[in-house]
């Protein structure tokens, strides 16, 4: 079984009570008022900077040869042949076209013959059932992917015996995977694209990948250029389902020089391997079912393990991020100094661009805060395009929310609600419900000190 955790990246933002002010349209009328129709994506168009052909192949084994609890995969196993899909459940309306989406660069970037069907007997099931549903049987899982199951009620019963034991296959016939349908629009598409790429290939997820949705961190939410690349090698002709980790190597270099030419001269990555104490860390610190005492014991754990092994990656970024959001209610001066040193770490490499997104929504905030209109447009106006380019809805959202405050705080109301109306299409698809979209804009909106109780 591989899943999707409830290890959330988005900031929470913490604020005053708002007030309605008189001159321009307050937040409130445009929360109480019809909201605009929600924005989709087409089809995604993702930047696809040369990889190292030297890493892919080492990644290509870590993923597709251990699980992510470190246990190892025997043998390498695929679907062979062309691969059919059906759509069960009950799929909310947006599932369907960022299903044809997916599959259509699934097609055409990673060279996999796979298409819809009606029928029972698909190769893989996509079942959309209520979150509390899933919730019950793996409480910490968002969805997940499961082996020789066809159905939610199919797993319940073939739980923990051998047809669902993803180390005894010998290559996938048929399995499914199981997202929410009461979820917001972004969270089924984001749940679609990590199961699927999952379903389809490696099963394990490594924190060292800073460009890829097989990483734990959760902030890539579709398929990179990196990860189209390891499903391509995947359903490579040289290879076979039931392979030994040593026959699949020594076929990889001969692969990745064919379908990724320019990673002969890419510059190559040597990353430490990433320890499960600090993997254990990092969930202890943002995953459900700890105290604020063990977290923030397990934020410093983090960052410990990371100087003492030398990181000055994106798991060391992490870390500092990690202990930013934990201190956020209680102390955000020294927040703000953990998010400053996230920052920093992430500017080291041109594959981090998204997580400095993420980053600057803590960092702006804090200005918006304090009354810096100024200082916020200078670190949100440079990451709004990434934000824009990953499809990540609700981070784009988030940061145009932001910057609209920013604008107000400099005297420029006009532009300030056209930037406002214009997130909250965004928003609809990022946050879901209409209550959702307005709890955001209401939540930033408190940020601002002209906003503040006279």
């Amino acid at each position: 079984m591989k899943r999707r955790l409830i290890l959330p990246v988005v900031m929470i933002l913490n604020a005053c009570v708002p007030v309605t002010q008189g001159g321009t349209p307050s937040r409130a009328v445009i929360a109480e008022s019809t909201l605009p129709p929600m924005k989709s994506f087409g089809r995604a168009a993702i930047s696809a900077p040369a990889v190292s052909n030297t890493d892919l192949l080492r990644d290509f084994q870590d993923l597709s040869f251990q699980m992510e609890s470190g246990r190892p995969l025997p043998v390498f196993t695929r679907f062979e042949g062309p691969i059919t899909l059906r759509l069960t459940g009950a799929p909310p309306a947006t599932l369907k076209n960022d299903l044809s989406a997916l599959l259509g660069r699934l097609r055409d970037e990673a060279g996999i013959e796979i298409t819809t069907t009606a029928s029972s007997a698909a190769n893989i099931t996509l079942q959309a059932v209520p979150r509390s549903d899933i919730r019950r049987v793996l409480p910490q899982a968002a969805c997940f992917v499961a082996p020789n199951v066809s159905s939610l009620s199919d797993y319940r019963t073939a739980r923990r015996k051998q047809r669902t034991n993803w180390t005894l296959l010998q290559k996938r016939e048929k399995l499914a995977i199981f997202v929410p349908s009461d979820a917001s629009p972004q969270e089924v598409r984001d749940c679609l694209h990590e199961e699927l790429a999952q379903a389809l290939g490696p099963l394990n997820d490594l924190y060292r990948l800073p460009n890829s949705v097989f990483n734990d961190d959760n902030v890539h939410t579709v398929l990179t250029n990196f990860d189209m690349l390891i499903l391509r090698a995947t359903y490579a002709p040289e290879l076979r389902s039931g392979m030994t980790r040593e026959e699949v190597v020594h076929r990889l270099p001969a692969i990745f020089a064919r379908i990724n030419p320019r990673g002969k001269s890419a510059a190559r990555t040597a990353p430490d391997p990433t320890p499960q104490e600090w993997k254990h860390a990092i969930q202890t610190a943002l995953g459900p079912g700890s105290g604020r005492a063990a977290r923030r014991a397990a934020t410093d754990d983090a960052i410990r393990i990371a100087v003492n092994r030398g990181w000055a990656d994106n798991r060391r970024a992490f870390a500092h991020y990690a202990k930013g959001r934990l201190l956020q209610g209680i102390n955000p001066v020294a927040a703000q100094q953990q998010y400053i040193i996230a920052d920093r770490f992430y500017a080291k490499s041109v594959d981090t661009q998204l997580h400095r997104a993420y980053v600057a929504t803590q960092l702006a905030a804090y200005e918006i805060a304090s009354g810096n209109g100024n200082r916020a447009l200078r670190i949100l106006d440079p990451n709004i395009d990434a934000a824009r380019m990953s499809q990540n809805a609700a981070l784009l959202a988030t940061l145009q929310l932001l910057r609209a405050e920013a604008l107000d705080l400099t005297g420029r109301a006009a532009e300030a609600r056209a930037v406002r109306l214009d997130s909250l299409g965004w928003a609809r698809y990022g946050f879901g419900a209409d209550w959702a979209v307005r709890a955001k804009l209401r939540e930033i909106s408190e940020l601002n000190p002209q906003n503040a109780p006279v």
